[in-house]
């Protein structure tokens, strides 16, 4: 089948660490990733598939309409493009509600069970999915539930929320939007405007606030992090590509990317950037950076053979294998990032 080509461009330094692993075009932001948005538009509008269109552009209804009337001028000035890797979050409330609307359009939800308590009328729950004994209040934006997912008893959530397939909420739990987290994610304790790609988990208490945070990572139980400094002044990045730092507003919080996991109780400090394959773990709140293939705060190379051994392993818990791409894929990071030990 013929599919819309979405290119990289210069913008993929700035999206670090998330565009390491994957097209920028595969990032999540609302319910859908930027492929799968054009990819939904494209089937309303084939001659779509013969256009080459930056990887970071969001799509809506106005730019297709000025794409098929070549008008070049308005692609040009486009607001609605990922530039950094905290615009994932500055637009998930937005695009949250627009993908609501485009996956649920002419389509009944499931129904909503008795035992839960209801406020708004945004609700969709797909096929599949279990709700009993929850607060899901949709007044201040929608709440999506994925295919196979359950929500356990006692969760509060409070929309523009979307759960994706297989994922799961544990008991008790506190969401609140805009909040999206991807296929098989595991989310429990505290989660405000975040997003969570897919097959990570953040699972116990703690705090997750102004995030944003890749595939196969797994938050331990007590891990919080800060999203405000104490001073109340600008968060910024390190960005280690560019070796300078990036200013990200007043509020903004943790980005981390795939495959690193946190030892439990550990803390994040604002402005934290996480890259690929860390293990995070040690005395006091996180570096405000780790490089790739961190092994804790200390920056201790990670061994490729036994990272590669504990992310098949990781993998495992949730009925995947690692295949032979991505083991070239993090060999080709690995080989990149100079060791700082």
């Amino acid at each position: 089948m013929n599919a819309l080509t979405l290119v990289g461009g210069s913008f993929e330094e700035d999206l670090f660490p998330f565009s390491l692993t994957r097209s920028v075009a595969d990032i999540r932001c609302g319910i859908l990733t930027i492929r799968e948005k054009w990819n939904a538009y494209a089937k309303h509008y084939p001659a779509l598939i013969h256009y080459s269109l930056p990887a970071n552009l969001i799509p809506r209804q106005d730019l297709v309409d000025s794409l098929l009337a070549n008008d070049s001028l308005f692609l040009q000035k486009w607001p609605r493009k990922l530039l950094q890797a905290t615009d994932i979050i500055r637009f998930n409330d937005e695009e949250i509600r627009h993908d609501f609307k485009l996956i649920t359009r002419g389509r009944q939800s499931e129904s909503v069970s008795a035992t839960n308590k209801l406020s708004g009328h945004s609700i969709f729950i797909e096929k599949g999915a279990v709700v009993e004994h929850c607060f899901l209040n949709a007044s201040e934006g929608p709440i999506y539930i994925g295919r196979d997912a359950m929500v356990m008893e006692g969760s509060m959530i409070r929309g523009p929320f979307a759960l994706g397939e297989k994922g799961v909420v544990k008991m008790g739990s506190k969401i609140y939007g805009a909040s999206s987290a991807g296929p098989a994610c595991t989310l429990g304790g505290e989660i405000k405007n975040s997003v969570i790609f897919g097959y990570s988990n953040k699972a116990h208490d703690g705090y997750l606030g102004d995030s944003v945070i890749g595939e196969w990572c797994n938050l331990g139980a007590g891990s919080s992090n800060s999203n405000l400094k104490n001073s109340g002044g600008e968060v910024k990045y390190w960005n280690p590509i560019k070796k300078t730092f990036v200013g990200a507003g007043q509020k903004s919080g943790l980005l981390m990317g795939d495959y690193s996991r946190s030892a439990i109780n550990t803390s994040f400090n604002t402005g934290t950037l996480i890259g690929v394959c860390c293990h995070v773990f040690g005395i006091g709140p996180t570096p405000a950076y780790l490089p790739s293939f961190s092994w804790g705060y200390d920056q201790e190379r990670y061994d490729f053979d036994k990272a590669i051994q504990h992310i098949s392993q990781w993998r495992k818990l949730k009925n995947r294998q690692l295949d032979p791409e991505e083991i070239h894929l993090l060999k080709s990071i690995f080989d990149q990032q100079k060791p700082s030990k």
